[in-house]
């Protein structure tokens, strides 16, 4: 377990061995969950998107230099169901 001294101000530096551990990097965040008897669940903050950005991916809002035939998508969908990878 590690301890950690906190400053005057409520402040804790997490020791870099420990934001490894989360996977965080600089700039990123870390969110906590209030937890019973005074604890904290600590975990690494990772962006979710919504649905919506799911159902709008394809809708023409996404410019493409280069759109993708049906026919060229169709390969790609083959070669991910044959387990062929991306640089083959």
């Amino acid at each position: 377990m590690v301890s950690l001294a906190v400053t005057v101000e409520g402040q804790v530096t997490l020791e870099r061995e420990l934001l490894q551990h989360l996977g965080v990097r600089p700039g990123e965040r870390i969110d906590f969950e209030k937890l019973p008897a005074g604890e904290l669940r600590v975990r690494a903050a990772r962006p979710t998107g919504t649905i919506d950005d799911f159902f709008h991916a394809l809708d023409g809002k996404v410019a493409s230099e280069n759109p993708l035939t049906i026919e060229a998508m169709n390969g790609i969908a083959e070669a991910g169901w044959a387990g062929v990878p991306d640089d083959a």
